[in-house]
């Protein structure tokens, strides 16, 4: 048996250690810094405990505070400590679950009668912080199945004890720390100490298992860093969220509403359309400029297809359903088996290949009332959903000019932080492994022949192929899942499809599902929020607005209205009978990147006094030299890569 293990870290270096070694001791081995930083280790892939020794020659990656999986794992045992902090102020809780999420962490827990008041979690968070300061230790134990049931069943935890009931006997662990036990699969930092701050959030009432006919638990959410100065930036950044929650915005600019009369399905207003029709335009010349086609497919299609594509049976209580002619009939939740269908309206030859049609395509699912939220989501929503039909030898130069196209579409909007996921074969799968592993070859060598950073979510692929996704992170440091990149060997399977091949052979296609923006609807909520409604001037509903001083300089705002609209400006005149102090502040809250002010002197010279959003006075401009003001601003806004 061999004593030794070859380790190889994220630059290609390989180094041998001792069988045995531990995660932390690599990393203090590495420099006594990262030793103190280091919070957990990805060891082929999997995230487990510094502590864990290392049987077998591995890759190994050490995480810290820096990545999202070592912030996961800080949150992960921060979950634990508000557990135990909780635990020790409230005798005979009990608990549900405890994840960390995307930014941060929550644990559902039964108070039973109590309802925790603002105070309670004030004290929470000392005890929490006491505990934290203490430098515990979470350790890992496998326990019995039986073991496992018997210790929640005499701490009268029912909820811990139906979760042990669904696992498999020899999986289980718990993890404990000070006078804390969990069910947990972990994994968690060293110690305690590493935390050094921590915010309740917010409560909130969630069903056991996210089902309504069980009991409503108590969700604390929180967040915790491991300095103070961390958090009350973080804290600060969500108090500007607030204000620019994308929902008060689109109220305030007059772009969308919500309404009773249909729950989940955003009502559009124009300015909102006017946005959301640039943002297609945009699109459209990008795709067309790269040999796209451009299709649409019906909303409502028979139920035979949904049930060939698989939707019937994976997705059937997310959709909705309807009758024609006594044939049951769905609404689509997904444009791919229409793409499908108009692929194989006619003989295809490998000459056709690749086959590039995109598809705005209007989408419903039925999404429980309780998880609706604004733009964000919503039960029916416009994907910008592209379908690429390709020969398994073109899938690498397609995605590297996908990679290249989404690269640009989000520098356009402001979002050049990006990080990229690859998410390689689950452990079901259809097709052959030999399909699998040149299909996983293809995305990595597309990734590194574009010079971008990546991880792998091993085993995190759809059961019909690897995939790429892509988060970015907006002006308050908060990240977004955006774009995809699928590849599909199931439904070219289902559907039938064939090509022609250079040999007169028929093959399958590969086809290649992707997303640049996701929905029109989300991304349109996010940008909203990212930019605080301030859009680039191409963008504005409203690009300019005149501002007559009094009523009876209407006459001439309206023919510079008509002037300046020929010159395909989206320009609008307040007519209201305000003074002209209450026209400009109301303005600037509308966020109107170029106001146009109109009196005696303006109306004598033909032109206007330009003031600037958040920017004030820019002078007086006759009517050619505004035109070429407002021309030059729009060519300079407007995407130079479009």
């Amino acid at each position: 048996m061999a004593s030794e293990i070859r380790i190889t870290f994220p630059d290609g270096k390989e180094k041998t250690y001792p069988l045995g070694t531990t995660g932390a001791e690599i990393a203090a081995g590495i420099s006594r810094t990262l030793g103190q930083k280091a919070l957990a280790a990805k060891v082929n892939g999997v995230v487990q405990d510094l502590s864990m020794p290392i049987e077998t020659d591995a890759q190994i990656e050490i995480l810290t505070w820096e990545d999202a999986e070592g912030k996961a794992v800080l949150w992960h045992s921060s979950a634990h400590l508000l557990a135990e902090a909780v635990e020790s102020l409230f005798p005979g809780v009990k608990f549900g679950i405890g994840p960390p999420i995307e930014s941060g962490f929550y644990y559902d827990i039964d108070f039973g009668e109590r309802v925790p008041k603002p105070e309670d979690l004030e004290k929470i968070e000392k005890k929490f912080l006491e505990l934290a300061a203490s430098g515990e230790t979470f350790v890992r134990e496998n326990v019995s199945k039986a073991d496992a049931l018997k210790y929640f069943q005499e701490k009268n935890d029912p909820y811990k004890v139906e979760l042990i009931e669904g696992l498999e006997d020899g999986k289980i662990t718990f993890y404990r720390s000070g006078n804390f036990t969990d069910l947990c699969r972990g994994p968690h930092v060293p110690n305690s100490k590493t935390i050094k701050a921590v915010k309740i959030l917010t409560t909130a009432g969630a069903y056991w298992r996210g089902d309504s006919k069980n009991k409503q638990l108590t969700r604390l959410y929180a967040v915790s860093f491991p300095t103070q100065k961390e958090l009350d930036e973080h804290l600060q950044r969500l108090e500007e969220a607030k204000k620019r929650d994308h929902r008060r915005l689109g109220k305030e600019l007059d772009m969308f509403s919500f309404h009773d009369e249909g729950p989940g399905f955003p009502f559009w207003h124009h300015n909102g359309m006017l946005v959301l029709n640039e943002l297609q335009s945009f699109l459209r010349k990008k795709l067309f400029a790269l040999d796209y086609e451009e299709i649409r497919t019906p909303i409502i299609l028979n139920e035979e297809l949904w049930q060939r594509s698989g939707h019937y049976a994976n997705y059937k209580e997310n959709m909705y359903f309807t009758h024609i002619d006594d044939a049951s009939y769905a609404v689509k939740p997904m444009n791919c088996p229409g793409s499908t269908i108009v692929y194989r309206t006619s003989p295809r030859s490998y000459r056709d290949l690749p086959l590039r049609m995109f598809e705005f395509g209007l989408v419903h699912r039925h999404e429980l009332s309780g998880v609706l939220t604004g733009l964000f989501r919503v039960r029916s929503f416009t994907q910008d959903d592209a379908h690429i039909f390709c020969t398994p030898e073109q899938v690498e130069s397609e995605i590297s000019t996908l990679i290249k196209l989404i690269f640009e579409v989000y520098g356009t909007f402001g979002f050049h932080s990006v990080s990229v996921y690859l998410s390689t074969r689950p452990e079901k799968y259809i097709g052959s492994l030999e399909v699998w592993n040149n299909a996983e070859a293809a995305l990595q060598t597309a990734l590194n022949n574009a010079g971008v950073k990546f991880q792998i979510n091993a085993g995190d692929g759809a059961f019909y192929g690897p995939k790429i996704d892509f988060v970015v992170k907006d002006s308050l440091h908060r990240s977004w899942q955006l774009g995809t990149i699928q590849l599909d060997f199931s439904m070219p399977e289902r559907f039938g499809l064939e090509y022609v091949t250079a040999e007169s052979t028929t093959a399958r296609p590969v086809m290649i599902h992707r997303a640049i923006l996701g929905s029109f609807e989300r991304f349109f909520g996010i940008l909203l929020e990212h930019t605080g409604g301030n859009f680039p001037f191409w963008l504005s509903p409203v690009q300019t607005l005149v501002l007559p001083v009094s009523e009876k300089h209407l006459d001439y705002a309206r023919q510079l209205r008509r002037q300046l609209t020929a010159e395909g400006i989206r320009i609008k005149v307040d007519e209201r009978n305000e003074k002209i102090g209450r026209k400009i502040r109301d303005a600037e809250v509308a966020k109107i990147p170029v106001m146009l002010v109109v009196g005696e002197k303006e109306a004598a010279e033909s032109g206007a006094s330009v003031r600037i959003h958040t920017e004030g006075d820019k002078g007086f401009m006759n009517l050619e030299t505004l035109k070429a003001f407002l021309a030059e601003r729009l060519t300079q806004s407007y995407p130079q890569t479009a």
